[in-house]
């Protein structure tokens, strides 16, 4: 297998809510925009996809819980580079996330701060420790 595009999918329980979190957190307007789908171009190949978890739910409840059933649980991490983590950090705060764990060094050599999204999905914010 040879992707050509990699596209992350958090599934959220308003897509308007998420979208205007993510338009601030990132400072980007999204790629798409339409009932249904929220994307933002992350860089060449790399998408954020938010989709409502009412939309996915049609496709894989059943087989799968539905996706509701897991709201407020961490149920992935969205590991961010950033080139200013002061900046990338007082941007999530403004748009709103939980702090979960205050910026520190961590063993693999990264400063990282973490948060939480409007779903719960954990937002880590990174750069390497020799940038700070």
């Amino acid at each position: 297998m040879n992707p050509t595009e990699v596209q992350f999918i958090l599934y959220v329980a308003d897509q308007a809510r998420s979208t205007a979190f993510y338009r601030h957190l990132l400072g980007m307007a999204p790629a798409l925009e339409v009932p249904g789908m929220t994307e933002f171009q992350l860089g060449p190949g790399v998408k954020l996809g938010l989709m409502p978890e009412q939309g996915i739910a049609r496709i894989i409840s059943g087989p799968l819980p539905h996706p509701a059933q897991g709201q407020g649980v961490p149920r992935c991490e969205l590991y961010l580079l950033v080139d200013d983590l002061a900046l990338a950090a007082q941007r999530a705060r403004e748009a709103g996330a939980l702090e979960v764990d205050p910026a520190s060094d961590r063993d693999w050599g990264h400063r990282v701060v973490y948060f939480a999204d409007p779903d719960a999905h954990v937002v880590a914010l990174a750069c390497p420790m020799a940038q700070r």
